[in-house]
């Protein structure tokens, strides 16, 4: 786009009162931002109210600098790209929904942004670490079968999706909730750079936009958006990764649920969603076949842990605590201790917080 055809998209954007709904009326009644100033406030109003009208005759103080950041940010990269509402290359599944972003601001390959097969993956920022495996190797069993995983950066759950599709070969798209000058949170930064170098940084938000608490929750409805389908893996009741759930459901797309363990908060959002009609997965192949989608590869499956091992069969795969874990394995204190540090080197057993621990099984 030319340099007035950006100024005018901010200058929509940035003018007060004007929300991506009333922006979207005006865009609807007068065509591409730059036709809308060549009318005046009284055809304004007519799509908007006195207020806005008003509103519109000046030029927001802001405009300035945020044109010449986003000047000097798509200067910066060959990959960094602004996709418009009216632009072809934007991506189709989100021109379905609701209430589909004025642009996107996107770091990385477009074809990835164009992937035909997507599916969110969203879940826990504090997952078990029986959560956080799963969301890592579901990723990668997902994108070793062609899929490319979506989710938002933030720690845990997201951070794993995005990991285990990197793992796997494929592409993932990350969604965040600042602008793209910005890496949140910060100990992602090494990951974001990887995902931008296979797949795509994705933001609705202005360059300069900090990590503010509002505008996560709205970035999920761009998660949901741009998947065929979301699964869930650790969740609680009221948690941003319902939020996307249901709006994937309110968009016709597919929910799948990973269940857990009943004694564990972050399983009670998938198991509420199940009762709701999410369905139920214990497998990637699930997944693939739900969505009728062939399988190119055989889903990586890495080996189970040794069942015949009798502390891993002992702790079962609900949290428990040491003292209990004791008591059903009748080893004394420093046996016990000697053989959970081996496993937990191993990766078969994780810590949770509580002092409580448990296995990590394979999925």
């Amino acid at each position: 786009m030319e340099q007035n055809e950006w100024a005018a998209w901010l200058r929509l954007l940035l003018t007060p009162g004007v929300g991506r709904d009333t922006a979207r009326r005006l865009l609807a009644a007068f065509g591409l931002p730059a036709d809308i100033w060549k009318h005046g406030p009284s055809a304004w109003e007519t799509v908007t109210n006195a207020r806005i009208a008003r509103a519109l005759q000046s030029e927001p103080p802001g405009l300035a600098p945020a044109l010449e950041r986003l000047q000097a940010w798509l200067a910066g990269d060959s990959d960094r790209h602004l996709i418009t509402l009216a632009d072809p290359r934007y991506p189709p599944s989100l021109l379905q929904t609701a209430d589909p972003p004025l642009l996107l601001h996107v770091q990385g390959r477009l074809d990835a942004v164009d992937h035909p097969h997507k599916l969110a993956v969203v879940g826990s920022r504090n997952p078990t670490p029986q959560g956080e495996a799963n969301a890592r190797q579901f990723a990668r069993s997902l994108a070793e079968s062609g899929l490319c995983v979506v989710s938002g950066l933030a720690l845990g759950v997201d951070g794993a999706a995005h990991t285990g599709a990197l793992e796997g070969g494929g592409q993932t798209l990350a969604v965040v909730g600042t602008g793209l000058d910005t890496v949140y949170p910060q100990r992602h930064a090494a990951l974001a750079r990887r995902i931008a170098a296979s797949g795509a940084l994705i933001s609705e938000y202005l360059l300069g936009t900090p990590p503010l608490a509002a505008n996560f929750p709205q970035r999920n409805r761009i998660i949901a958006g741009l998947g065929h389908g979301t699964l869930v893996v650790e969740a609680a009741v009221r948690s941003g990764s319902l939020i996307t759930a249901r709006l994937a459901a309110e968009q016709g797309r597919e929910v799948f649920a990973i269940p857990g363990s009943i004694h564990a908060p972050q399983s009670r959002g998938c198991h509420a969603l199940i009762r709701q009609g999410a369905k139920l997965v214990e497998s990637a192949q699930d997944i693939l076949e739900d969505l009728h989608l062939s399988t190119p590869q055989t889903p990586h499956q890495p080996a189970l842990p040794d069942d015949q091992d009798g502390v891993l069969r002992a702790m079962g795969f609900d949290p428990i605590g040491l003292d209990a874990l004791q008591a059903r394995t009748g080893l004394d204190t420093a046996a016990l201790q000697a053989r959970l540090l081996e496993l937990e080197l191993d990766g078969q057993v994780g810590r949770l917080p509580g002092g409580l621990l448990q296995r990590t099984g394979q999925v």
